[in-house]
C-alpha cells in the first residue's frame, strides 16, 4: 500500500499548543505517533512524508526513522535541515526532493510540502497533497465538496495518523457518501 503524512514534527513541544494536539509532552506525542504510523504501515508499504519530520537533529531523527515500518520518501518541508547535515544518513529515505509527481492507479499526484492553488493537470483530475497548515479534518471534507482536489495529508487533519492513498482517492471521487475517507475517518 502507499502511504502519505505531513507535519510530524517529532520532539517539538511547541507544536502540542499550536496545532491543539491532544498530549502533555513531545515524549508522549511522538510514542503516539509512532505507534499510530507503525499500527497502519506494513514493513513494504510506500509512505510519502511531504515535509516537517521533525525539528530535532540528525541523530534523534534518526533513532525516529529507524522506529517507524515502511519504505520513506520525503519531500522536504520547511523544517527538515537534518536533513542538510552531514551526520544524517539519508540512505534512510529512497529519495529527499523537493516537489513529486506521483503516478499511481491511472491517477497523478502533486506532492508539495506546500497548499498549491495551481497544479499540473489540476483540471484533469490529478490531486494535490501537501501539508503544512495543519488543518482540520474539516478542511478535506470542505475541498471534496466543492470539487477541489487538494488534500492536507498532514496528521492534524487525519486522527493523527498516515492516510492511504485508496482514502484519499475516497474522500475526493465519492464525497457524497463518504465520512472522512475510509478507517482512518481521514483524508478528510
Amino acid at each position: 500500500m502507499i502511504y502519505f503524512t505531513a507535519d510530524l514534527h517529532f520532539g517539538h513541544r511547541n507544536i502540542i499548543r499550536a496545532a491543539h494536539r491532544p498530549f502533555e509532552t513531545a515524549e508522549e506525542m511522538d510514542a503516539a505517533l509512532i505507534k499510530n504510523w507503525n499500527d497502519r504501515v506494513a514493513a513494504d508499504d510506500e509512505v510519502y512524508i511531504l515535509g516537517d519530520l521533525s525539528l530535532r537533529g540528525p541523530q534523534y531523527t534518526m533513532q525516529i526513522l529507524r522506529q517507524l515500518k515502511g519504505v520513506k520518501y520525503l519531500v522536504r518541508g520547511n523544517h527538515d535541515g537534518f536533513v542538510d547535515r552531514s551526520s544524517f544518513d539519508r540512505s534512510l529515505f529512497q529519495w529527499v526532493k523537493e516537489y513529486h509527481r506521483l503516478f499511481c492507479l491511472g491517477r497523478q499526484f502533486i506532492l508539495f510540502h506546500y497548499p498549491i492553488v495551481e497544479w499540473d493537470q489540476a483540471h484533469h483530475g490529478s490531486f494535490q497533497l501537501h501539508g503544512h497548515q495543519h488543518n482540520a479534518p474539516s478542511y478535506n471534507l470542505r475541498n471534496a465538496a466543492c470539487g477541489l482536489r487538494r488534500c492536507d495529508v498532514g496528521v492534524d487533519a487525519n486522527k493523527m495518523a498516515p492516510v492511504s492513498m485508496e482514502e484519499v482517492i475516497s474522500c475526493f471521487e465519492c464525497p457524497a457518501g463518504s465520512s472522512g475517507g475510509g478507517g482512518n475517518g481521514s483524508a478528510g
